[in-house]
């Protein structure tokens, strides 16, 4: 089992509170305007028709998506966003990515810079971790909310690659270009989705234990609470008991 995708589900439960859905609103909100730089027709841009759908599945409003769009292509003020792909090591060495968007460079560099040293990781140079990643679709299904066999006839004829069993939740991956049909397939059968997302999947997982294993999802916990932050992905596998105690 993949150690960040259970803890990405029980971070997932975690931010059904209001605050926590109005920072996820901020986070599409920033997606959708740094897309919409490369044109605002979500039918000629994917990246601009898979964030719109990530917003369509957290309920948030067509009048905001409408002005995210309308601040990356410049017709409202407020589209400077800086996109930064840092990339380091937590507690016992497991590869880190953090997605960023901001209007202040220096200062977040400064600040997730902090938030390594802090707790015992450290930034690295560009292209130091990201081979150990592939980009893909990534959805999380709820266990109880489909049978496996309901899951795999239904994913594998969209276009999915793999579904795993991740105890809490279900994992379906994908390429990219299959996303929005799997997300659809998924919708249409009217099966709610914790989350879905092209993210940065680790090609092999990092065994933590003890103190490094509380460390690193201690990490990851700061990392995702930044309001710079976008996502954050690690290569970490832990026991799911530790994993209990620190969620």
């Amino acid at each position: 089992m993949s150690g960040h995708s259970k803890w990405a589900t029980i971070k997932h439960k975690k931010a059904a509170t209001d605050a926590k859905r109005g920072k996820a609103f901020t986070r599409i909100i920033k997606e959708i305007t740094i897309a919409a730089r490369n044109g605002g027709d979500p039918d000629a841009n994917p990246r601009l028709r898979t964030a719109i759908l990530a917003a369509k599945n957290v309920s948030m409003p067509a009048d905001n998506i409408k002005k995210g769009i309308m601040r990356g292509t410049g017709e409202l003020e407020g589209g400077q966003i800086d996109e930064v792909m840092f990339e380091g090591y937590g507690p016992g060495g497991a590869a880190v990515l953090v997605n960023v968007a901001t209007d202040n460079r220096n200062r977040t560099v400064s600040e997730i810079r902090h938030a390594f040293s802090k707790n015992g990781g450290n930034l690295g140079e560009q292209g130091s971790v990201a081979w150990m990643f592939e980009r893909k679709s990534q959805i999380l299904i709820e266990h109880d909310k489909a049978t496996e066999d309901q899951l795999m006839n239904l994913v594998l004829e969209a276009g999915a690659d793999d579904l795993r069993d991740e105890g809490d939740s279900w994992e379906i991956l994908s390429a990219v270009e299959s996303h929005e049909t799997v997300l659809k397939a998924l919708h249409s059968a009217n099966i709610p989705t914790v989350s879905a997302e092209v993210a940065m999947i680790p090609k092999n997982l990092m065994r933590l234990e003890g103190k490094n294993a509380s460390g690193m999802m201690r990490l990851i916990d700061i990392l995702e609470d930044h309001d710079d932050v976008q996502s954050v992905y690690s290569n970490f596998d832990v026991d799911e008991d530790a994993m209990e105690v620190v969620a």
